[in-house]
Order: structure tokens, then C-alpha cells, then sequence
């Protein structure tokens, strides 16, 4: 490894690869150099010649090249956790896409191997994570000036797809290929935020639709029941057929209440005291006071609003350069490997639960169960072939 930058190979040149290609070329990452590509497609050799840099068709290859230090997976997500093995047992540090895997026990075997590298990074590209915004939420959460959680809603239905993005690919939004709808493509960012601001819960209930509004096996809209314990709730609702779309993120808390719209504007109310507490020193004139609407309340409630501006073309390189940072000096990982797997063992309660009808453990999940449910799926579209835990 160099004194000053991590030479990154990229697996996998798609869509995501090639963007991180492009702006690791352009110098966007200052402590990261990009030093091979590796692709099965070999028509994908021209566009690594134009950034300059060697070609593999075999991942294996570039990893035993000895021209990298770590590498970043941009592949399909079934192969996140086995590549990432592959590149550990071999030295090197590994950034793993978002989702860490499609089913827990590939992630669990990822992380007992990382957990016995110490000396290795081993991150995921979480990168809302890098958001002003939701970092702080997190703050102001977990400071606990509001109080616990009791309830908390995240409306995410912004994730509309036409029938012909779901047609371009024979992998796409199949049980065998993808390993499930929305929840495994589009919305892991917003299952990981939601665990990383508000907890991680105990278990869930779920009512899902499987091809519901477009021709696909998967699931193309969640309704999600989650207990956080202690009393607190919460509801996650997302789709990839509504084309408007919404993005709302509620969080009641004792002391007050967090509204986010559109992942940018943020409205917080604080209470005069804990709620409980006000209810309890009211008479019925207060009561009516607030009933009555354009009442001055500012004795029992103030509020505040705020508009960030999107940081979204600077996410991806801002975890990257964590990423090297954490290698090189070891700052600390905003997104360190580990806590992928909340988002996929969430994801995994709530196909469970909505295969079954059952309100499903996260606390105690069943991993054996979900793969052997998991695995039925996969041989009945008779596409792919069913899976082991890599």
C-alpha cells in the first residue's frame, strides 16, 4: 500500500461500478487511486483502457494481482458476501455495496471472517449515512433531549419503476437472481437509516404484495409493523408503483416529535416538558385552548423548521475516502460492515413474515427457516439454482 492513497480495484463495471470509476479517475477521492477493474464481460475492457488502468474477467485474478488493496464489490447482490470473503482471505480490505447480502446467514459468515481480521477494513457503501441531515437525527436522537421513542412511521414510496425496467434483465426482480423486490433493491438505504437513528427492532409483522402492479415475482409493495420494545412501534411503508411518490419520516418521541419530508426538510417540535407530564397538569381550558386551533401554545410546544440541500453527488466518494481514511489512519468507519446486517435481517423478517402471515422474530431470527423458505421460491421460477450460505 502506498504511504499516502489506497489503490482500489473496482468488481463489477455496471452502472454503480462504472460512476465510482469515473469520479476515482477524476481525482474526486484524494486518499484513493483507482488501480484495476474486473468485469466478466469482456467488452468492458475498453472502458477500463480508457481510465488507464489493467482489466480482469476474474475477480480471484485481480485479487491475487498484487495491484490493489482493497476492493469495492459492484456486483449483484447475492455476491457481495462471497467476493468480500474472497478478498479478505486474501489480505485485503473490502468496501461491500449495499445490501451486505440477500440473506443473513451469507452476511453472518462475512462477519465472523472480518471479526478475525482485525487488522483488515471492511466497510459498506452506506452512503445516506454521509447525509447532514440524518446524521443529525441520529445526534439528536440518541442525545436523548426528546426523550424515547414511541412511535416512529417512514412513508418511502418514491421508488417507482416502469415494467420495462424490471424487463431489461432476466435476473431482475426474481427470487433466484435478485433475491427479492423493493426491499433488496431499492430500499435498504431507508431500512438501514431508520435502525441506525431509531433502533433496531425486535420483531415484525408484514403484509406484502407479490407482483401486485407490475408482472414480477417479488415484492412490489411493504406494510410493515415493527416493535421496538418498551412500548415503541413503528410502521415502514414503500412500493415501487406509485408515481408521485412520497417520502415522509415521523418520529414521536416523549418529548417531542421529528417530521422529515422529502429527505430535506425537517420540522421539530419540541415540548415544554414530557407529555405525560403535561397531560397530567391540563384542565380542560388548555385542553380546549388546543382543540381550538391558532391558540397561542408556545407555553406547551415550540417548533422549528429546516431545509438542507442535497449532498447526493458527493455521498458515494465521501464513504469511499472514509473508507481508505479508516485504512490508512484508522479514523473511524462511518459505516463499518457489521451494522449491514440489520438492514438485511430486517428485510429478511419481513419476507418471512408476509410468506407466512406470521409476526416474525428479529431478536431470535431463523435464519435456517427464511433460506429454506427463500429456497422453495428460487426452485419454483425454475431459473436459478437454489442457495447455500455463500
Amino acid at each position: 500500500m502506498t504511504d499516502r492513497r489506497v489503490r482500489l480495484g473496482i468488481i463489477g463495471l455496471g452502472a454503480q461500478g462504472g460512476f465510482y470509476a469515473g469520479f476515482l479517475a477524476a481525482g474526486r477521492v484524494p486518499n484513493t487511486e483507482l488501480a484495476a477493474i474486473c468485469d466478466t464481460d469482456e467488452s468492458k475492457r475498453a472502458a477500463a483502457d480508457g481510465y488507464g488502468v489493467p482489466f480482469f474477467t476474474d475477480h480471484v485474478a485481480l485479487l491475487d494481482s498484487g495491484l490493489v488493496d482493497a476492493v469495492v464489490t459492484t456486483v449483484p447482490h447475492y455476491l457481495h458476501p462471497g467476493m468480500g470473503l474472497d478478498a479478505l482471505n486474501r489480505g485485503l480490505h473490502v468496501l461491500v455495496e449495499k445490501p451486505a447480502g440477500v440473506y443473513t446467514a451469507q452476511v453472518s459468515e462475512l462477519l465472523d471472517v472480518a471479526a478475525a481480521k482485525p487488522e483488515l477494513t471492511t466497510a459498506i457503501m452506506f452512503n445516506q449515512r454521509t447525509n447532514p441531515l440524518y446524521q443529525d437525527l441520529r445526534e439528536l436522537v440518541a442525545g436523548g433531549s426528546l426523550g424515547r421513542l414511541r412511535h416512529t412511521s417512514w412513508i418511502i414510496t418514491t421508488w417507482w419503476r416502469p415494467q420495462g425496467y424490471y424487463d431489461q434483465s432476466a435476473w431482475r426482480a426474481t427470487w433466484g437472481g435478485e433475491g427479492g423486490g423493493v426491499l433488496v433493491n431499492q430500499a435498504p438505504h431507508q431500512l438501514d437509516l431508520w435502525q441506525w437513528i431509531c433502533g433496531v427492532p425486535t420483531s415484525v409483522f408484514a403484509k406484502l404484495a407479490f407482483g401486485f402492479q407490475r408482472d414480477i415475482a417479488v415484492e412490489d409493495e411493504v406494510t410493515a409493523v415493527v416493535d421496538f420494545g418498551g412500548g415503541a412501534t413503528g410502521t415502514f411503508i414503500t412500493c415501487t408503483h406509485d408515481l408521485p411518490g412520497t417520502d415522509r419520516l415521523e418520529i414521536l418521541l416523549d418529548g417531542g416529535k421529528i417530521v422529515v419530508e422529502d429527505s430535506k426538510r425537517v420540522t421539530i417540535t419540541r415540548l415544554a416538558a414530557p407529555e405525560q407530564e403535561l397531560s397530567k397538569g391540563m384542565g380542560m381550558a388548555d385542553v380546549m385552548r388546543i382543540f381550538a386551533g391558532g391558540a397561542d401554545t408556545s407555553d406547551l410546544m415550540t417548533t422549528t423548521t429546516s431545509t438542507y440541500e442535497s449532498s447526493w453527488g458527493d455521498q458515494h466518494p465521501a464513504v469511499i475516502e472514509n473508507f481508505s481514511a479508516h485504512i490508512l489512519h484508522g479514523t473511524p468507519l462511518i459505516a463499518p460492515v457489521g451494522d449491514g446486517i440489520h438492514g438485511v435481517r430486517l428485510a429478511n423478517a419481513i419476507h418471512l413474515s408476509g410468506w407466512t402471515g406470521e409476526e416474525v422474530s428479529i431478536e431470535h431470527f431463523d435464519e435456517d427457516r427464511y433460506l429454506a423458505e427463500l429456497n422453495r421460491r428460487i426452485a419454483e421460477e425454475a431459473k436459478f439454482p437454489t442457495r447455500q450460505e455463500r
